[in-house]
């Protein structure tokens, strides 16, 4: 099996946590000598959201309110876990980022850097309306307020779509748009298709 480097991408709530914990655990199966690199995005903000001081008081306030964290300290999150577990020869599955152009455009930079070859961007398609009931109905704390809710999905429009546009234009990625509105198996076997892995 060829190394996978696979960037999941989309509105909160379509499903990119599930998608790419199935990718990781199909990937740790079909081919056990390679080693997976998961960075989940939305797990480092929560961990270093239970640190101390002032930088992640800041960072609580705005995932209570439902504001995008500044691309510098989610630059910081991934770029740290690049860089402290990257060892060659390893899949990569990103969940939860770039979550905005400029950040897409310096992860561009870390693809090429670590000479990731033919990488993927999986594109979960849901509409608004969609994302939003399920967001309600996983119970997350972050995902009850109405108000906190509709700011995470506007962000989106505003923020994520143009990279989503940016990787659909970009030769150097293989775009895979699925469609996040079927069933999780549904949606996973899409996704393998699409890599080539069934």
């Amino acid at each position: 099996m060829n190394l996978q480097t696979v960037i999941f991408i989309g509105r909160s709530g379509a499903g990119k946590g599930t998608q790419s914990n199935h990718l990781n655990t199909f990937l740790g199966e079909q081919s056990k000598e390679v080693p997976v690199l998961y960075i989940e995005t939305g797990a480092y903000f929560r961990k270093y959201a239970q640190e101390v001081g002032y930088t992640w008081d800041r960072a609580r306030a705005f995932g209570e309110t439902g504001k995008r964290q500044p691309e510098f300290l989610a630059i910081w999150m991934w770029a740290k876990a690049l860089i402290d577990n990257v060892r060659d020869k390893e899949h990569i599955i990103v969940d939860g980022m770039p979550r905005s152009l400029d950040e897409a455009k310096i992860l561009d930079t870390a693809i090429s850097f670590y000479e990731r070859n033919n990488p993927t961007v999986v594109f979960l398609n849901v509409s608004r309306t969609w994302a939003e009931d399920r967001l309600r109905g996983r119970g997350r704390p972050d995902d009850v307020k109405a108000d906190v809710v509709a700011r995470r999905l506007s962000w989106y429009d505003e923020d994520v779509a143009p990279a989503v546009e940016y990787y659909r234009n970009n030769p150097a990625y293989r775009f895979l748009e699925v469609n996040g509105e079927q069933t999780p198996e549904e949606v996973f076997n899409d996704i393998l298709g699409g890599l080539e892995l069934i």
